[in-house]
């Protein structure tokens, strides 16, 4: 008898185990599709604006941009009427971004110009420091790698200043090379790859030295592919960091031609409200595929850590 209302009691406590973490789960799931659609929103109402036309932009979202005689912003009376789905869809912003207006496409390039070569460079030079820390240890070393994490613990904010100054003092202001040459030696890449490599059990290093393997084989064929998640990952973080960037060009770059997509796209005037949805939505491809493409990549470059897995 005793054993029967034992039974009785553990099969109760079990389904109120259940219940409870069903209930949960069903919790969880809500709160994430809530938070998965405030985050969502924004994106999805720019894309789908971006093809309505400009009449019906303007009689939904002019009032947040309407300005006094004075060119001073007004104060929004009325409420301003979000729509997802556009009355009638209509694909001019995106022709005439595309075809009449080469200066979003000239915009758009000068961002490619200016992301590609810094996140192929920095990582070259990331890799290659990043072994050094990892293999050598001395004084000198440590010293040097602390100064890296100074560096990378200030603001971008707080280091414009001394880059106008050497931009002027090498002749760099207002080129290419002014947003390049900081970008080719951040030290962000260096300090999380060194982590990386650090994680590398020094026997696999060994092993390959036993075999004959001298430094720039234990570099190329040992080190740097057993990083290769983690280059990865880092390589999708700095594309978006420098695909965004704003305060550089702003400071280094005074000739309005040279700035990339992400400065015009905060000038663009209140004439172009229906052209600045068609070209953010173009500004979001590339980043976006990116992050499509190297997710895995990403995912791996955090949790397999070195490349050897626990």
């Amino acid at each position: 008898m005793e054993n029967v209302i034992q039974k009785n009691y553990f099969k109760k406590l079990h389904k109120k185990k259940e219940l409870t973490d069903k209930t949960k789960t069903v919790l969880v799931t809500i709160a994430a599709i809530v938070f998965a659609f405030i985050f969502l929103t924004p994106i999805i109402l720019t894309v789908s604006n971006s093809f309505m036309a400009p009449s019906e932009i303007n009689s939904n979202y002019g009032s947040i941009f309407e300005t006094t005689e004075k060119g001073g912003k007004t104060f929004i009376s009325k409420e301003v009427n979000l729509k997802f789905i556009p009355d009638m869809v209509t694909f001019s912003q995106y022709y005439i971004v595309l075809f009449k207006s080469p200066e979003y496409l000239l915009k758009f390039w000068n961002s490619v110009i200016y992301t590609v070569p810094i996140v192929v460079v920095q990582l070259i030079i990331a890799t290659l420091a990043s072994y050094g820390f990892s293999r050598f240890d001395n004084k000198i070393k440590s010293a040097l790698f602390f100064g890296y994490i100074i560096l990378m613990l200030m603001p971008y904010q707080v280091t414009l200043v001394p880059n106008f100054l050497v931009s002027k003092w090498l002749g760099t202001y207002d080129t290419m090379w002014s947003i390049l040459l900081p970008g080719f030696f951040s030290p962000f890449a260096v300090f999380l790859l060194t982590k990386f490599m650090k994680r590398i059990p020094k026997e696999v290093i060994e092993a390959a030295a036993i075999d004959g393997a001298g430094e720039w084989d234990v570099f190329s064929k040992v080190c740097t592919p057993l990083c290769k998640g983690g280059i990865a990952s880092i390589a999708i973080l700095l594309f978006f960091d420098y695909w965004n960037m704003v305060e550089q060009p702003l400071i280094l770059l005074p000739n309005a031609d040279k700035h990339p997509l992400s400065v015009f796209l905060s000038k663009i005037n209140a004439g172009e409200i229906s052209l600045a949805f068609a070209v953010a939505v173009i500004y979001l491809v590339p980043p976006l595929l990116i992050f499509l493409y190297g997710e895995d990549y990403l995912v791996e470059g955090i949790s397999y850590q070195g490349g050897i897995k626990g």
